[in-house]
């Protein structure tokens, strides 16, 4: 397969070009769904599209029937493991400002500028529930399945794994571009954040890939993935007097850069072991 690095490029402009009319046009997240959830549902049908064009199946993106279970389990676990001293280290940052500190469980679109929409009500959990579903089967089927095995077919796994990671964290750019465009960042913080971004999301990206490489399957990177949005994200909060997830941005850094660690050093081991087995 020739052009692969090309096609993949084409692929991704095209579903980020229609991630960015949704946030910035469209703006579904400012609606009753409080989510931008077409474009990742063109996401999915890009994907069906491409296999179809390819004559590959689900599973050759990593969309594994074995072990469907042990691996979603193993990624919830992953993310409990990280998120739980994260809470703690956001917790008494707070606390040691003075803050009343407690935690609610209640839907909220994340913002980079501190405003955010509370709903409490089941319909509203259950909303976010189904769209973070519908946004990690995308988005793992789409960086960690597609794009990898596409550019993987013809050069380094480290190269595909790096090159999909880069376009993951570009894909979350367009956070910080919606709020440039609304004047709620300036150009200085829009560079700032967009580098955040990158790095942060790329690292996301290499550790689900990591883990995609470990198991032969992207549900369990699908179920951690799945956990760091809608429940640290979307659904359990830290509230003080002065307002909601303040310090979000510590929590998912803590929990992510702890959670590359574990996970690059079991990476290593298993590494190692196969090594010796072979």
């Amino acid at each position: 397969m020739k052009g692969t690095v090309k096609g993949s490029v084409v692929i991704f402009c095209i579903l980020i070009a229609v991630h960015s009319f949704e946030a910035i046009v469209l703006r579904m997240d400012e609606t009753f769904f409080g989510e931008n959830f077409i474009n990742k549902v063109f996401g999915i049908l890009i994907l069906w599209l491409v296999l179809r064009i390819l004559q590959w199946k689900w599973n050759d993106i990593g969309f594994a029937r074995s072990d469907i279970v042990k691996n979603i389990v193993c990624g919830i676990a992953l993310s409990a493991v990280v998120f739980i001293p994260a809470y703690t280290v956001e917790f008494f940052i707070l606390r040691s400002r003075g803050e009343t500190v407690r935690l609610g469980f209640f839907t909220a679109g994340f913002s980079l500028t501190g405003g955010t929409t509370d709903h409490s009500g089941i319909g509203f959990v259950l909303m976010c529930v189904f769209f973070n579903i519908i946004n990690v089967i995308m988005e793992e089927g789409t960086f960690r399945g597609l794009l990898y095995k596409i550019v993987g077919t013809n050069h380094s796994v480290r190269y595909a794994v790096l090159f999909q990671a880069l376009l993951f964290g570009i894909w979350h750019i367009v956070t910080p571009l919606h709020n440039l465009i609304d004047g709620e960042l300036d150009m200085t913080g829009f560079i700032g954040l967009s580098i955040g971004y990158i790095i942060l999301a790329g690292i996301m990206g290499i550790k689900w890939a990591m883990l995609y490489r470990m198991t032969g399957s992207i549900y369990m990177g699908m179920a951690d993935h799945f956990c760091n949005n809608c429940i640290a994200t979307n659904l359990l909060h830290m509230t003080t007097g002065s307002g909601t997830d303040e310090l979000m941005i510590v929590r998912v850094m803590t929990a992510q850069l702890l959670s590359f660690a574990l996970v690059t050093i079991y990476r290593t081991r298993w590494k190692q072991a196969h090594k010796q087995a072979v």
